[in-house]
């Protein structure tokens, strides 16, 4: 069994986990990463997917995110999430609706820098509506 480790999820709506856990799977921008007690010190921004959490009791639960930023230490790990939710409490209407907003979002791109992160982010939407 593995250490015990303290974990947050924080939305600006609300705090949706704060427990000792075993591990976190976070979709960072630069790939997934498993999170584990004593893990290095980091901090990397997160991508639309899923965050899976192993619970120390085995209990795994999986969140809906958005977009934010982790921070993670050696012994805690918080991830601050734009927007976030259970995935039993999903509304895969939410996630066209922002599929449609990020589509737009391409169209009124005022630079190409822009437009190549719009296009990214709707990529990893389109991703995330496949997962779920």
């Amino acid at each position: 069994m593995a250490e015990p480790y303290k974990f947050e999820l924080v939305s600006p709506e609300r705090l949706l986990v704060s427990e000792s856990v075993e591990s976190i799977v976070i979709p960072a921008t630069e790939g997934e990463m498993t999170v584990m007690a004593n893990h290095s010190p980091v901090m990397t921004t997160i991508k639309p997917g899923i965050v899976t959490v192993k619970t120390v009791s085995g209990k795994e639960d999986r969140y809906v995110v958005y977009g934010g930023f982790a921070d993670i230490l050696p012994d805690t790990c918080t991830l601050l999430a734009e927007s976030a939710t259970h995935i039993d409490t999903l509304d895969k209407a939410d996630i066209t609706a922002r599929v449609e907003r990020a589509r737009a979002d391409i169209g009124s791109a005022p630079d190409d820098h822009a437009r190549t992160r719009a296009e990214e982010f709707l990529h990893h939407l389109s991703a995330l509506g496949d997962a779920v």
